[in-house]
């Protein structure tokens, strides 16, 4: 109910007419004026109500006359009628219906009430209610009800006082709420501006309205009253406190801020008044120095006063909070005693309630940032900001070092007696608890224990002191209150600053984004960022020393995660604002805290170095404190020595060992250096701040910038000393230590490690959310990081620190999409790891590298791989790098990773291919097996499944890198199997040939055109051919190496490969390019086989590695060149035999033809038996002489053999798959030009006739080179020197064997002088002698007459030769001679052996070849040349009897040559080497002489044979009475047979010669009889038994020569007296032989009778002797009687008148032998007496005519 309504006024009037009632009775008797008054005031009051609608206004216009009687009854002075009184004013007052003059009597009656001390609390009460329920009293009024309320203030009554003070707030306040109010009701009307007014003692208030005036002269005197200066308006104060005075002050201030930035007046009075006062009050604290200095100055200082003192700072917080825009200068002077109350010489209670205060301030950050931008940012101004939180710093410092100072309990107690300590210094509940207080929350350094308690909510700043208003006395401060404000204070100070700041960047920041084209109105003011910039770098120095000590000393979990949180804050802050030096000491801060004490980490000491310098910069630029001369920044360094922390030149060095023993050691393990340092321990703040670390890197990356390094580094020690070691992808999983003691771990931080793997694993993988700035700073943090570990890691075979490298290949892996900014750094730095010594380092780099490639390919990029090209090859490219490694497990990870990379993304590799092919390809011969081994199954896999798939520009790749396996020496295996790769990849271009050719040809199209424009020729291998023909000419040109690889097998293989490969796929090949195979390919690699071949090694080799034995024909190099010479030879010749026609279109084929014939030569003339040989068939086989091998694998020679033309094989018997047969460009044209150049000879034009004679002619200089040099004997040396070389037999044959055909191809034009070049090797081939330890496979046993191989064909030879004259033109037949010549030497051998130089050979029967004697030398034999000289007699007499006719024959004394060389084996004839011979020469000399003969009489007359009749006498004489005797073991049987070859003779003489003597020189025919007659003497040969002698005397033979004889002597009829010539020679020849054997056997008759009797040995060769001239003289007595029958038949005419006295003188011999004793000679002697008769007279004829 309010109090204007009509029910409360009607109360109102009642209740006054009750206590004008009251009065009346009260002071009816005592005081009747009272009375009376109060009677006239019922009646006014009815009146009033009588008269009066507006009672209220009526009444307050009549309030003095209404109240008139009540102050009347309290001038009484009684107390009933008082209270009375002041209840009925009062109720008055509440209704508002006290005029103003009414006030003033009220006032004045309370007054008078005051002085005489009556109802004070009434009086109080009366004067509030008066002023707070209307606004009529003003000016001295009012003062003179506030100095009412003051004087009651001062009473003695401790309630009186109390309730005064109370009403005295409340007054001032109702005051100022006046004139708020009073502005509020005038704020809309515009005044005008009082005039302007000097500023000094300003004391005009004409300005101000009413209320404002009062509150101005109440706030002044407040001021004049607390200064000790009498009132100005308060007339009537008697005393005043300077503390009430304060408090008034204070509240004023903080209650009313508006009123005195609103107004002039009182900013000035604020200005002028209150601040000097205030500093005035400070100055006994200022002064005053806690200690003992204070006894020795001179002068007593004042003490400071607690409550005055906390009451300024009271109010300095307040002047600050609200007023600092206005007091600039003074709040500067302000804060600079603030800060020197927390000095340690101030008094304890002093320094507690300033850092409350400094708390209060802490808690607004906008004022904080006020006095950076007035007083920090300012040029010439003291840098407050930083003093404050400078002075926070040091006065935290400050609490460790004054405890332990002042405090003898604390230095001599230990750590553990913390409990004892509390209670010595009086700590609040820190009383006798012992060892349970660590469950406190405190600090602890060095000793000093400070517990930690809960002084405020977070973010408000509770004070405990400076509320304590009530106390006069300092209190005691509790141990641990004025750290735990201070620790408050700082945190809140950091939470303010960060979050105000992080705020405006967040708004800047949206601002930014909303605009597109932001304007300048919508951003912040630019000065903003200075300003942030500025507070950060003003307080950072001291924050971080004073964090970091408490960090350092925290000992709960709680503060020190609280700790944590503001470093990192602030890290992160300095971050965003990019002020690198701050966020780089926060970071190091923690990264120092999350290490082991003394824990040498290099970059944080270097770091913490490098962030002195730079404050110290910072710090010379800022004014100096007064205190602090010079400015040093904040020192952290943990030496053994101990712990500095320093602000601001207020430096602490303590010197004692850190205490670490309160905190709990989770985990023991090894320190993470180059030199072995035993153990450290981790404790569990160090894992809280681990978890910090982590939990920066993790949330705030993108502005670690730099200092990623100093995390990484410190995760990285961490990492190591928890002993845990990167898996699969880089993650990190707890292993063991690998070396030193076992990493030591409780279970309590167990459970941690798999969170904090976790948490490492989310920090990189987060780093896609990067920028990429940012992710840049990350990657090469983890480089450097990583090249620290590969530094330490040198010439040390510890586990290596592989923390970096495998974050790395984390981080890489979760940043695929945008790998292309990281990809150059990040695989850079991998390989050089790989490079790196120590295993383990290099295992995790290559790791890393591959594993990265591998994700990057398989990753799903966008655009794909397929279409981006450069990054394809950018990701492949450090896979091409890692081949320059030359660790071999390296390059094993490569190769695996590419075999992974092919397996699954071979498909789509496209232009990488190079790149992969280039890393499949880098093998060296000095990596191991295995390497090689991995990189072939590579290959392998790219030829058996991904050619198609490849770009055909890389077959080329590929054929190389086949070559390259082959070319590998490591592996041989390998090596053959990469031939047969080869092999395949030709399959393939023959298959796909069409497709390749087209893609090729593009391609080559567009590198021309390219070429062009650069104005450079094109440059490609065999570049003028075509494309596809360029990869046939580069896989020859491969296998064409391997041909010449050291390994025999290699070469083998490569040879037959290659070989083959040409044969079944040449026909792909332009004409063209036929030239660069023959000239590049095939004669290259003739020369290079040769020239090695020529150079090999002939030093045995033992065994072929392993266990492998050599077979002894290739146990040298040279042996295993020579097969691979033969091969290539081979190989050449099959080629220019099958694809002639087409090389002979070449253009220079003969050039070729020369070429080829010269290799075949120099292969021939090779040492090597196996080589010439070989070179021979390959002579052979271009002769097209030699039928090729029958193979069914090579189709093209069997079939070229039977005469197909060679083109048409390949097509048609190996199409493959999808191929056409003929090719579309030029294939039909070259098959039937081939074709019809095969099936129909070529052209017999003039000039292939003239062509191919010229090639002929040049093989047949070839094969007579060849032989000349093959068969030449060596010179000089004799037998004993063993002959540097002696060609082998198959050699020779081989060599001869060719003769027929190539005889063939020359017959037109070989001429005399050829045939005896052909006679003269000829000669030399079988005159050459064998090794008596290869004779036993190439000699028949000495008894067989066979022909060696050669042998037979030196006459197939002549054979041809001779058939070929015989059915050649005339002029040929001139040959004849030369080639009886020839055969006739071959003749002589079978007396007369060959000698091959000056060797010495053994003769065959004698060589030691039947026991063959090992590792002796060996001899060398000459052969058995008797069946080759009897076969060539043979042919001899074979071939005279069809030419004996021949003119030439004849001029060229064949006949007499014939016989010459006959007479050698006739002449012998026993003495031969073999019986057979002179047999063989006997008949053949009877066969020539029956053809020959009757030539030679035809030609008599021409004299062409006269020197062949002495020859052929002197052959008989000597064949038939020859000077060899016969072995002592022939048998008769075997004499009777050669008596008959005799006879046979004798005989041919009988009818051959004799009859037709007179076409016979005299002289011979003179021979022959003289022969005769010496044959038909019996002569006895040699010894012989007594039953042999009969056969031995060769009766049969005298015989018949006698008979002959006799036949020629007695003819009947003499046709000329040639032959009766004859006759008389051979009768005088008989009769003198008869007289000389029958003289001779009466001498010997006569003789043995005289001998006495022998003994019984020289009887038996007596009667041996005696039975052969007993034989002979019976022959000689038979034909004596043989002649005289002959003679009786005989006409007297024709005989001779000497002949009869040479019979007739053989009578007295007859006569003489009647005495001799054997009976055969007596009936032999009465024969040849008998006829004697008819002799004893002369005949009539004789004497009657004297004729004859």
């Amino acid at each position: 109910m309010s109090t204007s309504s009509p029910e409360a006024v009607k109360k109102l009037l009642e209740n006054m007419q009750t206590d004008l009632r009251s009065l009346s009775m009260e002071c009816k008797k005592k005081f009747p004026p009272v009375k009376e008054a109060a009677e006239s005031g019922i009646v006014k009051i009815k009146t009033i109500a009588a008269r009066n609608s507006d009672i209220l206004a009526t009444l307050k216009d009549n309030s003095s006359e209404v109240v008139q009687p009540f102050l009347m009854g309290c001038g009484t002075k009684e107390p009933k009628i008082t209270q009375l009184c002041l209840a009925a004013i009062q109720r008055l007052m509440s209704h508002e219906v006290v005029s103003e003059a009414a006030a003033g009597n009220i006032i004045n009656m309370l007054w008078q009430l005051m002085e005489n001390g009556l109802e004070e609390l009434k009086l109080l009460q009366t004067v509030l209610v008066l002023l707070t329920t209307n606004t009529v009293v003003h000016d001295q009024v009012l003062s003179k009800a506030i100095v009412l309320c003051f004087r009651l203030h001062f009473t003695k009554d401790n309630i009186t006082n109390n309730t005064a003070a109370a009403t005295v707030r409340q007054v001032v306040t109702v005051v100022f709420e006046r004139m708020v109010a009073e502005d509020e009701r005038f704020k809309d009307i515009v005044e005008q501006p009082p005039p302007v007014q000097g500023n000094t003692n300003r004391r005009s208030v004409s300005t101000l309205r009413p209320s404002a005036k009062d509150a101005y002269m109440l706030f002044q005197d407040l001021c004049q009253l607390v200064n000790a200066d009498a009132p100005y308006w308060l007339v009537g104060m008697t005393e005043m406190t300077r503390t009430f005075g304060l408090e008034l002050l204070e509240s004023v201030l903080n209650d009313f801020p508006g009123v005195f930035l609103q107004h002039q007046e009182f900013s000035f009075l604020l200005k002028e008044r209150v601040c000097p006062l205030v500093i005035k009050l400070f100055s006994p604290n200022i002064k005053f120095r806690q200690g003992n200095s204070s006894a020795a100055s001179p002068a007593p200082v004042e003490k400071p006063y607690f409550p005055i003192c906390m009451r300024l700072l009271r109010v300095v917080s307040v002047l600050i909070k609200h007023f600092y825009s206005l007091l600039v200068t003074e709040c500067e002077i302000f804060l600079s005693l603030l800060v020197k109350f927390l000095d340690g010489e101030k008094p304890q209670w002093l320094r507690a309630v300033a850092v409350e205060s400094v708390h209060r301030l802490c808690v607004q950050p906008h004022l904080l940032r006020s006095f950076c931008l007035s007083y920090d940012m300012k040029q010439h101004s003291t840098k407050v900001f930083r003093d404050i939180v400078n002075a926070l710093g040091s006065f935290i410092q400050s609490l460790f070092i004054v405890l332990n100072t002042g405090n003898p309990a604390a230095t001599n107690t230990s750590t553990g007696g913390s409990g004892a300590q509390g209670a010595a210094q009086g700590g609040p509940g820190a009383g006798g608890q012992g060892g349970s207080l660590t469950t406190q929350a405190a600090f602890e350094y060095r000793g000093t224990w400070i517990p930690l308690m809960t002084v405020s909510v977070q973010g408000s700043a509770k004070a405990t002191y400076l509320e304590m208003l009530d106390k006069v006395e300092p209190p005691s401060i509790p141990e641990g209150y004025a750290m735990s404000v201070a620790f408050s204070a700082l945190l809140d100070l950091v939470r303010g600053i960060t979050s105000m700041i992080e705020r405006e960047l967040a708004e800047e920041e949206a601002a930014v984004r909303r605009e597109a084209n932001p304007d300048q109105n919508t951003q912040p003011e630019p000065g903003a960022h200075l300003v942030w910039e500025e507070m950060v770098s003003a307080c950072w120095c001291g924050l971080l020393a004073a964090l970091s000590l408490l960090l350092d000393a925290s000992t709960d979990e709680t503060a020190t995660e609280s700790i944590l949180k503001a470093e990192l804050t602030v890290a992160v802050l300095c971050g965003r604002l990019g002020l690198v030096t701050p966020r780089d000491a926060f970071i190091t801060a923690i990264c120092k805290a999350s290490l082991p004490p003394h824990y040498a980490l290099t970059v944080l000491s270097s770091n913490t170095a490098n962030l002195n310098n730079k404050a110290k910069k910072t710090a010379s630029k800022t004014a100096p404190l007064a205190k602090a001369t010079t400015t040093h920044p904040p020192k952290m360094s943990r030496g053994n020595t101990g712990a500095s922390y320093s602000i601001q030149g207020q430096s602490v060095q303590i010197i004692s060992s850190s205490s670490e023993s309160h905190q709990q050691v989770v985990a023991v393990g090894q320190p993470l250096s180059v030199q072995p340092q035993g153990t450290v321990v981790l404790t569990a703040k160090n894992i809280q701040c681990m978890r910090t670390l982590l939990n920066l890197a993790h949330c705030h990356g993108a502005v670690l910038g730099t200092s990623w390094q100093l995390v990484l580094a410190t995760l990285q020690h961490l990492v190591w000393i928890l002993g845990l070691k990167p898996g699969v992808g880089g993650a990190l999983k707890p292993g063991r230590a690998v070396e030193g003691p076992s990493t030591v771990l409780t279970t309590a931080v167990m459970t941690d490690l798999p969170v904090i793997s976790n948490i490492l694993s989310r920090l990189f993988e987060s780093s896609q959310y990067l920028a990429d700035v940012s992710l840049h700073h990350l990657i090469t943090a983890l480089c450097s990081l990583s090249l620290e570990a590969v530094e330490m890691a040198y010439g040390t075979n510890k586990e290596p620190s592989l923390f970096a490298v495998a974050k790395l290949l984390e981080t890489g892996l979760v940043n695929m999409d945008r790998i292309e900014i990281l990809w150059r750094p990040l695989t850079g730095h991998l390989l050089d790891v790989c490079q790196h010594p120590n295993a383990r380092m290099r295992e995790w780099g290559a790791e890393a590298v591959t594993s990265l490639i591998k994700a990057g390919l398989a990753y799903k990029h966008n655009p794909p791989l397929a279409q981006n090209q450069r990054l394809q090859l950018l990701l492949l490219n450090p896979l091409k790098e890692l081949s320059n490694v030359l660790h071999a497990d390296i390059r094993q990870k490569q190769l695996e990773s590419v075999l992974q990379i092919l397996q699954s993304q071979g498909d789509s590799l496209g232009p990488g291919w190079p790149l992969v092919l280039g890393v499949i390809g880098a093998i060296r011969n000095d990596q191991g097996e295995s390497l090689i081994r991995t990189a072939f199954q590579c290959l392998q896999l790219v030829v058996t499944d991904f050619l198609p798939t490849m770009p055909c520009t890389c077959l080329q790749i590929v054929v190389d890198v086949a070559g390259s396996f082959g070319l590998q020496n490591q592996e041989l295996n390998i090596s053959l199997t990469s031939i047969g790769l080869l092999w395949n990849i030709s399959d393939y271009f023959f298959q796909r040939g069409e497709a390749i050719t087209q893609e090729l040809e593009r391609e080559e199209a567009a590198l021309q055109k390219q070429a062009q424009e650069k104005g450079e020729p094109l440059n490609r291998p065999f570049h003028p051919a075509p494309p596809f023909d360029c990869l046939w000419l580069c896989l020859y040109a491969k296998l064409g190496q391997l041909c010449v690889d050291p390994r025999p097998a290699v070469r083998k293989s490569a040879g037959q490969t290659m070989f083959s490969t040409i044969a079944a796929h040449g026909t792909l090949l332009q004409q063209s390019t036929w030239h660069i195979v023959v000239w590049k390919v095939l004669f290259h690699l003739l020369d290079c086989v040769r020239k090695s071949s020529t150079t090999a090694d002939k030093e045995k080799i033992e065994s072929g590695g392993g266990n492998i034995l050599i077979h002894h024909s290739r146990d040298t190099a040279e042996k295993q060149w020579a097969e691979t010479w033969v091969l290539t030879l081979a190989g050449v010749a099959r080629i220019f035999n099958t694809r002639r026609y087409l090389l002979q279109q070449l253009g220079d084929f003969f050039k070729a033809w020369e070429v080829l014939l010269d290799h075949i030569q120099s292969a021939a003339l090779s040492k090597n038996s196996e080589v010439s040989l070989a070179a021979l068939k390959s002579f052979q086989e271009i002769l097209q002489i030699a039928t090729p091998v029958k193979d069914s694998a090579m189709p093209t020679d069997a079939l070229a053999a039977m005469g197909v033309p060679p083109i048409l094989i390949d097509p048609l018997s190996a199409p493959g798959p999808g191929r056409p047969l003929l090719r579309s460009d030029s294939m039909l044209e070259r098959l039937t030009s081939y074709n019809g150049a095969e099936l129909q000879a070529p052209p017999p034009g003039e000039e292939s006739a003239l062509e191919d004679a010229a090639l002929w002619w040049s093989a047949w200089n070839t094969w007579y080179r060849t032989g000349t040099d093959s068969t030449r004997p060596p010179s000089g040396g004799t037998g004993t020197d063993r002959p540097s070389f002696v060609p082998s037999q198959p050699f020779l044959t081989a060599l001869v064997q060719i003769v027929p055909a190539l005889y063939q191809h020359i017959k037109t034009v070989f001429s005399m002088e050829d045939l005896r070049k052909l006679g003269v090797i000829l000669h030399g081939a079988v005159s050459i002698p064998i090794s008596s330890d290869a004779s036993p496979f190439i000699l028949p046993s000495y008894t067989e007459a066979v022909l060696t191989s050669l042998q037979e064909a030196v006459l197939t030879a002549l054979d041809v030769l001779q058939k070929a004259i015989c059915v050649g033109p005339e002029n040929l037949q001139v040959m004849y001679p030369a080639i009886f010549e020839q055969l006739l030497l071959f003749v002589e051998f079978s007396c007369k052996p060959p000698q091959y130089g000056k060797m010495e050979t053994k003769h065959v029967a004698n060589a030691k070849y039947n026991q063959i004697q090992l590792f002796a030398p060996a001899e060398w034999v000459a052969l058995n040349y008797v069946p080759f000289a009897e076969r060539s007699l043979e042919v001899v007499v074979d071939l005279y009897h069809k030419t004996a006719c021949h003119k030439a024959v004849i001029n060229e004394k064949v006949l007499q040559n014939i016989i010459k060389t006959l007479r050698m084996p006739l002449g012998l004839k026993y003495g031969c080497p073999s019986e057979s011979t002179w047999k063989l020469a006997v008949s053949s000399l009877l066969k020539v002489l029956s053809t020959g003969l009757p030539v030679a009489r035809q030609h008599a007359s021409s004299g062409m044979f006269d020197t062949m009749w002495p020859e052929l006498a002197n052959a008989f004489e000597d064949f038939l009475f020859t000077k060899s005797t016969p072995p002592d073991n022939m048998s008769i049987q075997e004499f009777q047979k050669n008596e008959a070859i005799d006879v046979e003779v004798v005989q041919l003489i009988s009818t051959e010669i004799l009859p037709f003597a007179i076409f016979i020189p005299k002289d011979f025919v003179g021979q022959i009889m003289a022969m005769l007659n010496k044959g038909s003497i019996h002569s006895q040969s040699s010894s012989f038994t007594e039953a042999e002698v009969d056969v031995r005397m060769r009766e049969e033979f005298s015989k018949v020569c006698f008979e002959t004889l006799l036949q020629f002597s007695f003819s009947n009829k003499v046709s000329t007296p040639q032959e009766g010539y004859i006759s008389r020679m051979a009768l005088s020849v008989l009769l003198k032989r008869s007289q000389d054997v029958l003289r001779r056997y009466v001498d010997d008759e006569r003789l043995s009778g005289r001998c006495p009797l022998p003994s019984g040995q020289r009887m038996k060769l007596d009667c041996q002797l005696l039975r052969q001239q007993v034989t002979e003289i019976i022959f000689v007595l038979k034909a004596i009687s043989t002649l005289m029958d002959s003679l009786k038949k005989t006409q007297p005419e024709n005989v001779d008148g000497t002949t009869w006295a040479q019979v007739i003188a053989l009578y007295p011999t007859l006569v003489e032998c009647i005495t001799c004793s054997s009976s055969e000679v007596s009936s032999a002697l009465k024969e040849a007496m008998g006829p004697f008769k008819d002799f004893m007279q002369p005949p009539v004829s004789r004497v009657q005519n004297g004729e004859s």
